[in-house]
């Protein structure tokens, strides 16, 4: 299967292609809409399971409602859920990938979302690029993720995408980074680090630290999985010092949202 992913910055935008996705064979439960959600307030004011006290929505993935659909009243496989996310805020995860993906697990309406992933998509979740959908729910734009049976259908999907007004994964992750650069060259710079020649390197650990697997891990405690995943480069300094800043800036977006 091949994954389509796009960042809109309307609902209604990412709403209109789904229909689109549906309407060239792609079914409901390859189809995950996720857009700004609910108040804080209501969500704090629910528990998130049934053994859980109300507050508890505060919580990575805190599954606070159930089969809400869309404002469009699209059920998307009859998945979605209410969350808050710390360091994003309130959203809604429409459809069994975003569920799935944002760790909501098999608390939507009894259901275990795990055994509703078919074979093959569980691995093909585009964990390594959560910290940009965050990002781009953190600025009120929706996410909307399809999984396609084959290139062609692949292909077709991008185009929906693509007319239908969103950006690719690719241009949100170079103006994610441009927004992050100076504060990063700067910090490098008062290293005694040359930003210019080690920024590949540095960026690379910088979003190591934004994956799911090491979110609050050290270095030392994150190694294996890293080395698995980047090679020899994380023994480079550059590298190392990149993660420990996405380290720090992932705090800090938890501690605004705290705040």
């Amino acid at each position: 299967m091949k994954t389509t992913v796009g960042i809109f910055n309307s609902r209604a935008d990412a709403e209109r292609a789904v229909e689109r996705l549906r309407s060239i064979g792609i079914p409901d439960n390859h189809i995950s809409l996720l857009a700004p959600g609910a108040s804080e307030k209501k969500l704090e004011a629910v528990a998130t399971t049934e053994t859980e006290q109300p507050g508890m929505g505060a919580t990575l993935g805190g599954v606070v409602g159930g089969a809400l659909g869309t404002a469009s009243g699209m059920s998307l496989g009859a998945a979605a859920a209410s969350l808050f996310i710390p360091g994003v805020g309130p959203i809604i995860a429409s459809g069994i990938i975003g569920a799935a993906l944002l760790g909501a697990g098999g608390a939507i309406g009894g259901a275990k979302l795990g055994g509703e992933l078919e074979e093959g998509m569980a691995d093909g979740l585009p964990k390594d690029e959560l910290f940009l959908y965050e990002d781009a729910l953190r600025q009120g734009r929706s996410v909307v993720i399809a999984f396609a049976k084959d290139d062609d259908q692949d292909d077709a999907a991008r185009s929906i995408m693509n007319e239908a007004g969103a950006e690719s994964v690719d241009a949100a992750r170079e103006s994610w980074w441009v927004g992050l650069r100076d504060v990063e060259e700067e910090d490098y710079a008062k290293q005694g680090g040359d930003f210019k020649a080690d920024e590949p390197h540095y960026r690379k650990g910088f979003e190591a630290a934004l994956d799911t697997e090491t979110r609050g891990k050290s270095f030392d405690e994150a190694s294996n999985y890293l080395s698995t995943c980047y090679g020899e480069i994380c023994d480079a300094r550059p590298f190392r010092r990149g993660y420990e800043r996405g380290q720090d800036y992932h705090r800090s977006l938890r501690d605004k949202i705290k705040a």
